[in-house]
Parts: C-alpha cells; sequence; structure tokens
C-alpha cells in the first residue's frame, strides 16, 4: 500500500498545467491582421470578436467584430502598443487571414513577417493577401454578409475559389517565405479588393439590404520579386500561371465552338509537369499539361454525338489554354522577369551543376529561357442531352 502511495505521489509532481494557458475572459481573439505603411511606421490593424455578440443566447445585435489599431517602429512594437487601447491582450492564436496593404508590398514585406514566423503565438495555416488600391485597414474594416465575422467570410471564399476557379490561389505563410526564400521560384498573392462605398461598408447598415453597398472579393494574382510586389496579372494569367504550377483543382473553361458559339468545358483533371533539360549548353523547360473534363454547356450549333466533333473541340481547348500559357509565360519573361513558375528550380533538381553555373544571373537568364509548352486534352462526358437545346428538330 505504502509503495502504491509513494508512486502515485511521484507522478503527480511530474504533472503539470499548461504553462502558457490563458483564460477567454483575458484575451483579445484576433482572426485578421492587417499591415500597413504609414511614412516610416508599421501601422497594425487587427479585427478581434466580440464574444457577448457571437454568443446566441446573450447578441444585442451589435457588431460582431471590433478593430484596434496601433503604429511602430516595428510590427511587435505596434502589436505591445494596442494594450494602451485594448482592454485584453491581442491573441493571434486562431489567426486566419493576414493582409497586407499594397504600399507596403511595394516597399518589401520581408521585414513585416519575421513576427510571424518566429513568434510560438502564430500558427503558419492562415491565409496571405495582398489588399489592391486599399490600404490593409480598409479591408478588415467591411461588414460582410453570409458570414458576419469577415475574417471568416475571407477565409471561406478563398478556400472555395481557390478550389473551385482557377484565376485565385490560397497561399498560407510558411508556402510564401519558402518562395521568397527560394533561389529558383518568386512569390506569388492573391489580391483582396474591397468594392463599393466603403464608408457605408464599414457600418451595420451594409449587411441590412439585399444588396451591399461594399463588397470583399477577390481578384488578380499580385507578382513579388524578391519580397517586393512588382505587378499584378490579369485575370486570364493568372489561370495561366495556376495551370503550369499544377494548381487547378477544378473549374471551367468557355471556348469557342467550330463555326458559332461558345461552349464551356467543366475541367475536372488538369495535371501540369515542369521539366528542364539542357540543349548545346543553354537550360530548356517543357510545360506538359494533361487535362480531362466535361461539357458543361452549349450555346452553338453542333452534333455532340460525332466523336470527330469531340475530338475537334478537344483541339481547339488544347489551342486556346496552350496560347493562354503562353501568353503568361511571355508577360512574365518580358515585362516582370519574376520567375513565379518555379523554372529554376526545376533546372536545380534535374541538373544542379547547370544550376549553380547560371543561379547567380538567374535575372538576366530567365527572360531568354526556352521553353516548350504542350497541352492534352480528354473529354469524358457530353452531358444527359447530346446537343444544344438551340438546335433544330
Amino acid at each position: 500500500m505504502k509503495k502504491h502511495i509513494i508512486v502515485l505521489l511521484i507522478l503527480s509532481l511530474l504533472l503539470t498545467g499548461c504553462w502558457d494557458s490563458r483564460e477567454l475572459n483575458e484575451i483579445a481573439i484576433t482572426l485578421a491582421i492587417g499591415i500597413d505603411k504609414v511614412e516610416d511606421e508599421y501601422q497594425i490593424t487587427v479585427q478581434v470578436v466580440v464574444p457577448s455578440e457571437v454568443s446566441i443566447k446573450t447578441g444585442t445585435g451589435r457588431s460582431t467584430v471590433t478593430l484596434f489599431q496601433a503604429n511602430g517602429n516595428t510590427v511587435y512594437e505596434a502589436f505591445r502598443k494596442m494594450t494602451k487601447d485594448s482592454p485584453r491582450k491581442i491573441y493571434p492564436g486562431h489567426l486566419r487571414m493576414l493582409v497586407l496593404g499594397e504600399e507596403l508590398a511595394l516597399e518589401g514585406i520581408g521585414d513585416s513577417l519575421d513576427l510571424f514566423a518566429r513568434d510560438w503565438e502564430f500558427r503558419s495555416d492562415f491565409y496571405v493577401v495582398v489588399a489592391k488600391n486599399r490600404t490593409a485597414a480598409e479591408i478588415l474594416n467591411i461588414t460582410t454578409t453570409l458570414e458576419n465575422i469577415p475574417a471568416n467570410k475571407m477565409f471561406e471564399a478563398l478556400k472555395t475559389s481557390d478550389e473551385s476557379w482557377s484565376a485565385t490561389r490560397g497561399i498560407k505563410l510558411h508556402e510564401l517565405i519558402a518562395d521568397i526564400s527560394s533561389e529558383g521560384k518568386e512569390a506569388v498573392l492573391t489580391g483582396i479588393l474591397a468594392m463599393g462605398n466603403q464608408e457605408i461598408g464599414a457600418s451595420k447598415q451594409n449587411v441590412e439590404t439585399i444588396t451591399p453597398s461594399a463588397r470583399i472579393q477577390y481578384g488578380q494574382l499580385a507578382i513579388f520579386k524578391k519580397d517586393k510586389l512588382v505587378g499584378w496579372l490579369s485575370e486570364r494569367e493568372s489561370r495561366g500561371y495556376n495551370d503550369i504550377i499544377n494548381s487547378v483543382k477544378t473549374t471551367v473553361m468557355p471556348i469557342a465552338c467550330p463555326k458559332k458559339g461558345t461552349l464551356t468545358i467543366e475541367v475536372t483533371d488538369l495535371n501540369s509537369v515542369i521539366k528542364s533539360k539542357v540543349i548545346n549548353e543553354n537550360p530548356e523547360v517543357d510545360v506538359n499539361i494533361r487535362v480531362k473534363g466535361n461539357i458543361g454547356e452549349v450555346e452553338c450549333q453542333i452534333n455532340l454525338s460525332e466523336l470527330k466533333t469531340i475530338h475537334e473541340l478537344e483541339k481547339i481547348y488544347e489551342n486556346e489554354l496552350k496560347e493562354i500559357v503562353n501568353e503568361t509565360i511571355d508577360n512574365l519573361q518580358n515585362k516582370y522577369k519574376s520567375d513565379i513558375f518555379g523554372f529554376g528550380e526545376a533546372i536545380h533538381r534535374s541538373n544542379p551543376k547547370e544550376w549553380k553555373r547560371i543561379k547567380k544571373q538567374w535575372d538576366s537568364e530567365f527572360p531568354d529561357l526556352e521553353v516548350n509548352v504542350e497541352v492534352d486534352m480528354q473529354i469524358q462526358r457530353t452531358g444527359t442531352i447530346n446537343n444544344s437545346l438551340l438546335k433544330k428538330e
């Protein structure tokens, strides 16, 4: 009996509580953070949940979130300065969105990300986006419908768009840091836009009508070189980028019918492979894209019961997608000179010696890189009817 008591006493000494635990009434749960550059200081805006308004029992109909803001010479200093305003310590352990202002992105985002990568309270599974033509503070100050917490709306919308539309991409912190620090690949972030009346968008009035006066939505992809924003891809080029890097899960793409009209393909599977080779001491890159899809909509006179028609549509899709991809590559090589595709990484993987020779001058080598694009399309299903409803009997 005495032996059992001694064992229990020893075990009790080994049992400890959570050393970093905090009571809910002592912290301000932050779901979104915005970083802007105002003159020579960082301006940090945090979107904090109001617990009493999230609760069904105690909610009074007021806003479910509130904003706190502070400026500092560093991001960390600005966070600490918020204690002058916030009655609770800002807690970012449940962060879902990090919004970077466009001005900050133009100057460089590397320094401002250090705290998020270093501090143990930050997880790396939140999305990072760039506010296009707006400050991050303006984005976080817009109320939203469907999701009454704007940070949740931003997170879920980007997640859904990333899965269903090929012109956006959800980038998380660890992916962004890996791209910035890579020697053969530059970073890309999705742009977030505030559309409409900003003044009404910041009030509850914005969500009390069927059509909100202001909306948050995602747009084009931001191009980086090192850690600085250098430009924006168009929606068409954003689609081409995601096709190249094998980031398309499912999407739709309208194509021209053989004679007149339009037909829409639903892409159900896309697989892109980037390979490098060296020919006559010059590196080249092959981009091979394999696509499977279904006919989703027909707005032209066409006979889908004939196999030759299906082959003709596949060829049209291949040519149109190849044109989009080549336009995207040409724009990045000639205008921005930024290897967001990771072609340098592909050369490094296949031929380390060649990469060692050219990596220091990759910025000047990339614009002249020969890129060969091949697209193979396979239509699997035509739908429940053979031809367009417009086709005469």
